[in-house]
């Protein structure tokens, strides 16, 4: 029975200095995991507000390029137009802007056939804003999956053109 006596206390201190180690262990885990899952909500974050800035660049930019083809007078037809010209340069560099930012395939293609159609426009190929809502739908909705991977949009959807 006396070795109990000195022998309990020291196992009890042996248990707690275990149990005080594991427990510090196991907060510094924690701790660690719940840094590294804001460091990526922090990247997301800002890759999210860059691809933004390069997909409002390349609409502002589309914009433009439709508004200046398609409102030509008749007969203006495929003259050199260097303002024009300029715009489908532009275009195009904010196209590779959205082709170096984006993370998914989808919108790098959709972002192309969207640039290739208004440079077509631009072109005098096309004379109908219609023939560009495919491809910009298809844009738009690319950009939204890509922003908010894994979201649906609740209203709104739209939907391509058959």
């Amino acid at each position: 029975m006396g070795s109990w006596g000195t022998l309990g206390p020291a196992l009890l201190s042996l248990a707690g200095v275990a149990l005080g180690a594991g427990g510090s262990l196991f907060g510094q885990y924690l701790v660690s995991r719940a840094s590294a899952r804001q460091l990526e909500i922090q990247e997301s974050a800002a890759h999210r507000a860059e691809l933004k800035n390069v997909i409002l660049k390349f609409l502002s930019i589309a914009s433009q390029v439709e508004k200046a083809a398609l409102t030509r007078p008749p007969g203006g037809g495929t003259a050199a137009d260097p303002v024009l010209d300029q715009l489908v340069d532009d275009l195009w560099l904010a196209q590779a802007e959205i082709d170096l930012a984006a993370r998914s395939e989808p919108l790098r293609g959709a972002t192309y056939r969207y640039a290739a159609r208004l440079a077509e426009a631009a072109r005098g190929e096309i004379a109908d804003a219609s023939a560009l809502r495919g491809p910009q739908v298809q844009f738009m909705d690319a950009a939204y999956d890509d922003l908010w991977p894994g979201q649906r949009r609740t209203a709104g959807d739209s939907l391509a053109p058959p």
